[in-house]
């Protein structure tokens, strides 16, 4: 699925992310101002959008291609549905 490298990438954004959530914890602790807190959130929100959209990415160039190419009729079926299930819920 993902690569050495693209699983340390991912990791590294992942841990970015907590940060920022732990910070907003702080801010809130620290009755900083909302709107610099609902920034921090937004950064949070769109760094961990970014990372589901680079596994999506995988996923569709590894699994769901490997099931179009070498699957039965079934298998890519499944596939379809899944990521159809996956579209759906990215787009809430």
């Amino acid at each position: 699925m993902l690569s050495d490298d693209e699983k340390k990438k991912l990791n590294n954004r992942l841990r970015r992310v907590i940060g920022q959530v732990e910070a907003v914890g702080r801010m809130i602790e620290d009755e900083e101002y909302c709107v610099d807190i609902l920034m921090q959130l937004s950064a949070a929100t769109g760094a961990l959008n970014k990372v589901g959209q680079i596994v999506l990415e995988q996923h569709v160039k590894s699994c769901v291609s490997d099931a179009m190419e070498r699957g039965n009729a079934k298998d890519r079926e499944e596939k379809i549905e899944e990521l159809m299930k996956v579209f759906r819920k990215y787009s809430e």
